[in-house]
């Protein structure tokens, strides 16, 4: 080791670190090397390679010459021949000539007229020049291109074709003789066919551009005809010197004859040489052009599958969207053509597919259609490969789709896949507006830089809440979204069908106050004024609007917003203004004559006559005695009368401008401070107090804060399982907690972060404490600890570990409690080897509990929205079969909303996220639809905009009588906006039976209810709460409608002898009814004894035999499809958007409505006003409004 350290000199001192750092002049002076590199290409040989080969536009511009010299042998060829005259004499240079007729009356062939030929002095020069250019340059390239085996350049036909071409030319040099000697120069042609391919292929790397294999392989096939047909005609033409003289021409029309293998036969070859070469070039052509062919079948047929290229042309003066997908299904497609092209300014667009998977058959066989083969191009190809986008012109598109594949069993790397997508085509094309589809919520942040994006699982839960709430959200909020011009069902007998597909068209529109028709003459007003005069006047619903200094859209912003020429408003409507022609009736001509001016106000809270005759209609009102009143009960309260009994009731006009005596913020506070204040006696002090704040934790990026109801501490975990008791509490099922509410489950695989976005709407601060339902969710698998820490910050959350497939795990997460189940499609079973199987499990699980729970509310999601025809599944139902045929003939009219008649679907118990797909692809050309439909579901909670809630219509408010007057009598005493009512109505479904028979039965029925059931008639109207707690728990005391049916069968049976022909029909139908019954008492017991089993009590069940008729009608205002007693007669529920204003409204009829935001102005009221607002609600009724809402 010694000896190692010694051999190691030491740095002499100036070699100190800090020269070694700062660089010493004198040191690196000495050791400096020069390294010169690539040596080896400064040889004369690697020069020239590199000038001629490796080049690339040098040596392009080498095969450029080398092509024009061989087209330019060909063209001497040609004039050599066009000058030759045989008949003037034949021979070698400077030799006797002889008589070309002499020797054409000669039998034998005369060679010397095949070998010699008359080429004149200047034309053999020319060729001798170009021969030994072209010998030279062939000399050369063969010494570049040596690689050691000299034999291998020899043999090559290009090399011998120029060898036979080009040194007999140079031999004449030294032998004159010679000079006349044939020289086939035409064979030239091949070499220019050889050197032309050579330069596309240098042509295209070049310019850096893809070589196309398909524009090759033509340009092959047409340049080896053209040789081909040229060394034919040339051939034919010379060896015929000797037989019969054909001229070029001739010769050419011979080749085109038999190639095309016409043969007419006027002109042939009559000696054996020209008859042996036209054999010959038919054996090639065989061989050659076959060959050709087949590989640009191929070609095509790839091209087909890829695509080929969408032209720059094209993309530079045709405008083009692209749409990114991993794999496309036919579904997919249509809906993105249908709703893409349902815009008329879109007409002109093309849609430019970029897939990496082969075309499917039945995407291919529906782009040959020519309504879209015109439009619609597919490519083959990949969003990562600049290539590809390239292809599709990414840079010149208005806009780029990026749609996930929401069947894959991994829906995290059908994310991640999407993600890559978009930052792919954001790095290729930053100008182009992305609009991207995200499937999982943590996700969305990787995406926030696109111009819109929508998560499927936000708008997903968060629709299927409202649901619970807001019966046919999910029916409502996909209508909105479609383009429809309402003439759906317009042809259908029935009038619901007509209404509701009419109502169906409605969209959401938007325009400039100042520059609309609409809403001009309400500048300056307030917005309740001019949404409710707009609707009464025009039709148009106005739902929003958007302050031009300010982007964020407010729904309802409520009466003390005034409307402004620059705000823009946002209505639904049929169709936009600028489509609509305006016809003024005569009475509103005379009174625009009659009165100048609007008709403003002449005091804070005074109408002028006009004004109140176009506001009330026929309503005749006492003006002087009108005030605007709070609505402090879920009831539309009659107004006061004034000292006349017999007047009809009137309602308040909505003022132009808000009042500043008016109760309408303390109104709308209510609720809120109601919560905090007050509370039932039979709650007393062990009540928790909820408290309003902002959740805590959420459990991914990107979610909108909102104000909730709140627990004051987080409860532990172990608090959160519902079926397991802890140390906190004992408690082990849904009974033993004791709720108020009827419990909302909902059924999940995982607990994903998107079901965060199912409980926020439902614990929002402007829902009351009261109204809370309590929520279970009931997971396959146990939910992670992040998701746990977001919920425990909630009132009345639980989670249950259990399946919809197991009866046990129903029953203990309290299934007979529930008002509403909601089945979650689960990732696992999205994707099945046949297609539109994969809702198989779930449909068939949904039947099960439609079968043991009839009065429970089932809301499903499906994968594929065809299949909601399969939903509570009836083989019988004559009426499912006729609109089945209703659905068919929409489709065949190019309906987009084919399945829009399916009752379950227009009763708002069935969903499929892909009807929201068309949300994307409208935002297109609506650019705030996104936005308005978060503020719809509450996933966004911007300052100052309302929110969607639900009222119903009960029997004390049937005196407003029409959806007209129930907007003003809103606008002018809560300045709520309605835009929609939800109606279920009873329905006669068409059978096949004598119709006499039917109401035979229909009176016989009512006969017995009138004898039997007197008691049952006390119940009418009583809410279904009450009437669950008074039923008993034996049932035996129950079966009154089967008792009374088998009493009633008996009396038929004995009178037989009359009516034996008709009643013998109706007899074997009530033997099907009470065999029915049986299998319902069958179920009933099936379930009583499961929850005997697990020691729960089975006073809560209630099976169809059961249910009284206040229980039937209960749930048919829910809107469920209720009544199974009579298989003939049901209900149907149906959403009507913006119905006119003269619609008479019905008992049960659920209203949506757009309420203002409560904490939209409470800072800038003073403490005087929320003192008033105490004592109104110290004095008024301490019912709240809680019950408008469901």
């Amino acid at each position: 080791m010694t000896e190692l350290e010694s051999e190691v000199l030491p740095l002499p001192p100036r070699y100190r670190f800090r020269d070694l750092l700062l660089g010493d002049q004198s040191f690196q002076s000495d050791d400096r090397v020069q390294v010169e590199f690539y040596v080896n290409e400064n040889t004369f040989k690697e020069r020239l390679k590199l000038f001629f080969i490796k080049n690339q536009r040098s040596s392009l511009r080498i095969r450029l010459f080398n092509f024009s010299l061989k087209l330019l042998t060909c063209l001497l060829y040609i004039v050599r021949v066009l000058l030759d005259n045989p008949e003037e004499g034949i021979g070698c240079w400077e030799c006797e000539k002889q008589n070309y007729s002499t020797f054409n009356q000669s039998t034998k062939i005369n060679w010397s007229h095949i070998f010699w030929v008359d080429r004149k002095m200047p034309l053999w020069a020319v060729q001798v020049s170009i021969a030994l250019i072209s010998f030279l340059e062939t000399m050369l390239l063969i010494y570049l291109s040596y690689k050691g085996n000299i034999w291998e350049q020899i043999f090559r036909i290009s090399f011998i074709l120029e060898m036979i071409n080009t040194v007999p030319f140079i031999i004449t040099i030294f032998w004159p003789p010679l000079r006349n000697l044939f020289i086939p120069v035409f064979l030239n042609c091949w070499l220019a066919k050889y050197a032309l391919e050579n330069m596309i292929n240098d042509l295209h790397r070049a310019i850096q551009r893809t070589q196309s294999a398909m524009f090759n392989q033509v340009l092959i096939l047409i340049c080896t005809l053209l040789c081909l047909v040229f060394t034919g005609t040339c051939g034919i033409q010379h060896l015929e010197r000797a037989g019969e003289k054909l001229s070029l021409f001739k010769s050419f029309y011979f080749c085109i004859v038999t190639f095309s293998t016409v043969g007419y036969g006027d002109v042939t070859p009559k000696i054996w040489p020209s008859q042996l070469l036209v054999v010959i070039m038919i054996c090639v052509a065989l061989v050659v052009l076959p060959l050709q062919f087949e590989e640009l079948v191929y070609l095509w047929m790839e091209r087909q599958k890829s695509g080929g290229n969408y032209s720059r042309h094209r993309a530079q003066t045709e405008k083009h969207v692209v749409l990114c997908v991993s794999s496309l299904k036919i579904d997919l497609l249509m809906d993105f053509l249908n709703e893409f092209y349902a815009h008329p300014r879109l007409q002109d667009y093309y849609v430019v597919i970029l897939c990496p998977t082969e075309m499917d058959i039945q995407v291919r066989r529906v782009l040959q259609i020519p309504l879209w083969s015109q439009r619609v191009i597919y490519l083959q190809g990949s969003a990562l490969k600049d290539q590809d986008l390239m292809r599709a012109k990414m840079d010149n598109g208005e806009a780029c789709f990026i749609l996930s594949s929401r069947n894959e069993v991994d829906r995290t790397a059908a994310d991640h896949q999407t993600i890559l997508r978009a930052w792919a085509v954001k790095d290729f094309a930053p100008n182009c507006p992305l609009y991207v589809q995200i499937l999982k919520p943590e996700n969305k942040f990787h995406v926030k830089f696109a111009d819109h994006v929508v998560c499927e699982e936000e708008c997903k839960y968060a629709m299927l809440a409202l649901n619970c709430v807001c019966p046919a959200t999910s029916t409502l909020i996909t209508l909105l979204v479609h383009t429809s011009r309402g003439q759906e069902g317009q042809e259908s007998p029935e009038q619901w069908q007509r209404m509701y597909g009419r109502c169906s068209g409605n969209e959401v529109y938007h325009i400039r106050m100042g520059d609309s028709k609409f809403f001009m003459e309400y500048e300056g007003k307030s917005f309740t004024y001019a949404a409710f005069h707009a609707h009464k006047k025009y039709g148009v619903c106005l739902i929003g609007i958007r302050r031009e200094e300010n982007k964020s859209i407010l729904l309802n912003p409520g009466p003390r917003h005034i409307m402004a020429a620059s705000d823009t408003c946002f209505y639904i409507n049929i169709t936009k203004e600028e489509n609509s022609a305006f016809i003024f009736k005569q009475e509103e001509k005379q009174k625009k004559k009659g009165f100048a001016g609007r008709g403003t106000y002449d005091g804070p809270s005074r109408l002028p006559v006009h004004s109140i005759i176009a506001s009330m209609g026929t309503v005749a009102m006492d003006l002087q005695n009108t005030e605007c009143r709070p609505a402090n009960s879920s009831k539309l309260a009659l107004p006061a009368e004034n000292g006349s009994g017999n007047r009809r009731p009137s309602i308040a006009p909505v003022l132009e401008l808000a009042d500043t005596s008016s109760l309408l913020p303390c109104d709308l506070l209510s609720d809120q401070s109601e919560d905090e204040m007050t509370q039932s006696d039979e709650e007393g002090s062990a009540v928790v107090e909820y408290v309003k704040g902002y959740p805590p934790n959420s459990p991914y990026i990107g979610s909108s804060p909102t104000l909730c109801h709140l627990l004051p501490e987080k409860a532990p975990f172990c608090c959160l399982r519902l079926d397991k008791g802890c140390k906190h509490n004992s408690f082990e099922d849904a009974k033993a907690y004791g709720f108020k509410n009827k419990l909302i489950i909902v059924s999940a695989e995982t607990a994903g972060n998107g079901l965060y976005n199912f409980i926020v709407p439902l614990r929002a601060y402007y829902r009351s404490r009261k109204e809370l339902n309590p929520i279970v969710l009931l997971l396959d698998n146990k939910p992670e600890h992040h998701f746990l820490e977001a919920i425990c910050c909630f009132p009345m959350v639980y989670y249950m570990e259990g399946t919809i497939d197991n009866l046990d795990s129903l029953l203990q997460c309290g299934i007979i409690y529930a008002d509403n189940l909601v089945v979650v499609d689960k990732e696992s079973t999205m994707s099945a080897e046949e297609d539109y199987m994969a809702d198989a499990k779930t449909i068939v699980n949904v039947q099960t509990m439609f079968r043991l729970f009839p009065s429970l509310s089932i809301i499903t999601e499906l994968t594929h929205p065809s299949n909601m025809r399969f939903m509570q599944f009836r083989a019988k139902d004559s009426y499912s079969l006729a609109l089945s045929k209703l659905e068919k003939k929409e489709r065949e009219n190019g309906s987009n909303l084919a399945f829009m008649f399916r009752l379950p679907f227009a009763a708002g118990r069935v969903f499929s996220i892909s009807m929201l797909d068309t949300l994307l692809y409208q935002s297109f050309v609506k650019d705030y639809m996104i936005t308005i439909t978060r503020l719809l579901l509450g996933l966004d909670t911007t300052p100052g905009s309302g929110y969607l809630c639900a009222m119903k219509i009960t029997e004390d408010d049937l005196w407003i009588r029409t959806y007209g007057r129930l907007f003003q009598k809103l606008c002018s005493s809560s300045a709520e906006i309605p835009i929609g009512i939800y109606r279920t109505e009873s329905h006669m479904f068409a059978t096949s039976e004598p119709h006499d028979i039917r109401a035979q039965s229909q009176i016989s029925i009512n006969v017995e209810d009138c004898e039997d059931t007197k008691d049952v008639k006390e119940h009418w109207g009583i809410k279904t709460s009450h009437h669950r707690n008074s039923c008993s728990s034996d049932q035996s005391e129950h079966p009154l409608l089967r008792r009374k049916s088998m009493q009633w069968a008996r009396r038929l049976s004995r009178k037989g002898n009359k009516h034996s022909s008709k009643t013998a029909e109706w007899i074997s139908q009530q033997r099907l009814s009470l065999y029915r019954r049986s299998e319902r008492q069958e179920l009933s017991e099936l379930v009583k004894n499961r929850m005997k089993h697990l020691g729960l009590p089975t006073t809560g069940y209630e099976d169809v035999a059961n249910l009284t008729a206040s229980d039937v009608m209960n749930r048919v205002n829910l809107g469920y499809l209720q009544d199974e007693m009579n298989d003939h007669q049901n209900t149907l529920s149906y959403v009507l958007i913006n119905p006119p204003p003269d619609t008479r409204l019905e008992l049960n009829d659920i209203v949506y409505l757009i309420r203002s935001d409560p904490l939209a102005h409470v800072a800038n009221d003073g403490h005087s006003r929320k003192s008033s607002c105490s004592n109104k609600l110290g004095s008024g009724n301490p019912e709240t409004r809680d019950e408008t809402q469901l």
